[in-house]
């Protein structure tokens, strides 16, 4: 299967650049595949499509602030640190931009007073110190952080939400990057299909009938790396850290023995459980790192019905969208989204496949 099969034409324009007032009120395109057929809504309506007995799996993580703009603490040399993947209490893997001033040794400084220097040393000091360790694999850095308090409230301080590269306007409210049930600490990307929920229609959902299960799925950066081979499958797909516990996946095995549909929320969501599913459909408490690339020809072991965004041409998103439903018809939706003027990617609208 190539790359250039998963290709559609998207006017610049209607990529996203920042997020509705109310969160509920972006359109909503229903893909039905018993009956082919495309409807469009609002997301509001999304409960219309939920049955009593179904159960909706939601991914709670939550991001971080994790881009920290620094000074080299000899030179005062701008540096950029964006926090990718926690090694223990006080050491992350990063993505250092120049990575070329940020050599084994190097010390940045983070909420510096460039007016003042330390007296004895003449160096920059600052609320936040980190020091280079180590370079590991693709060029990252393994950063030791120095620090008086706790790293978390430092780094709300200090830091700023990673918006995706493809989304230039200024996020004026952290919070419009968050679903409104985040509650786990490590993801560097939103799960954007869930911040279309309130807690308001979270609360219809569940007066219906309709079971809400948790899993968490740490969302990384490689969700936006391209994919650059031709053939699809000689693809890495990245790996990201997943936990799914006891409640969770009760709700959702009862679900399947009463008959009930999953509805994933999101494709992370999804991964997460395709990544613990058996082949009857049933899942187990677990935790881990997944690789599990999803593209046509798979066969899925749990997930019913998927919500999501519109996502990236060529993607491993859209693939992964493409294999729960016929490609063509995905692509074809996506001219029809086009035409309609849907909002894209992850401040953008939504779908869900039925």
């Amino acid at each position: 299967m190539k790359l250039s099969d998963f290709y559609y034409d998207l006017p610049q324009e209607l990529i996203a650049q920042d997020p509705l007032e109310r969160r509920s009120e972006s359109k909503l395109m229903v893909l039905d595949r018993a009956n082919n057929t495309i409807e469009h809504k609002h997301f509001y309506d999304v409960i219309d499509y939920l049955n009593p007995g179904d159960c909706l799996v939601i991914n709670d993580t939550k991001v971080i602030p994790a881009r920290l703009m620094g000074v080299k603490e000899d030179t005062g040399a701008a540096i950029e640190v964006l926090l990718l993947k926690r090694k223990d209490d006080s050491t992350w893997e990063t993505l250092v931009k120049p990575g070329k001033k940020a050599r084994v040794g190097a010390r940045i400084v983070f909420g510096a007073n460039l007016d003042k220097c330390d007296e004895i040393t003449g160096k920059i000091t600052g609320k936040l110190v980190g020091e280079v360790v180590d370079i590991v694999e693709e060029g990252n850095r393994l950063i030791r952080f120095e620090y008086e308090g706790i790293f978390e409230e430092i780094l709300d301080e200090l830091g700023q939400m990673p918006l995706p590269p493809y989304i230039t306007h200024k996020l004026e409210d952290k919070n419009r990057y968050q679903t409104v049930y985040a509650k786990h600490d490590g993801s560097a990307a939103a799960p954007t299909a869930g911040l279309h929920f309130t807690k308001e229609l979270l609360d219809k959902i569940e007066a219906k009938g309709i079971r809400i299960a948790h899993v968490t799925l740490h969302v990384g950066l490689g969700t936006f790396r391209p994919v650059k081979e031709e053939n699809i499958l000689d693809h890495h797909m990245h790996s990201e850290f997943y936990m799914i516990d006891k409640d969770a996946a009760d709700i959702i095995n009862t679900t399947k023995k009463n008959g009930g549909r999953v509805i994933s929320v999101g494709t992370t969501s999804t991964r997460t459980l395709e990544t613990v599913g058996d082949e009857n459909g049933y899942v187990r408490e677990a935790s881990g790192w997944t690789e599990i690339f999803i593209y046509p020809g798979y066969n899925f072991k749990v997930v019913d019905s998927l919500i999501t965004n519109f996502h990236l041409p060529e993607s491993t998103l859209l693939m992964l969208v493409s294999a729960l439903y016929d490609r063509e018809k995905v692509l074809a939706a996506y001219e029809e989204a086009v035409n309609e003027r849907y909002r894209f990617f992850s401040f953008g609208d939504a779908m869900i496949i039925i």
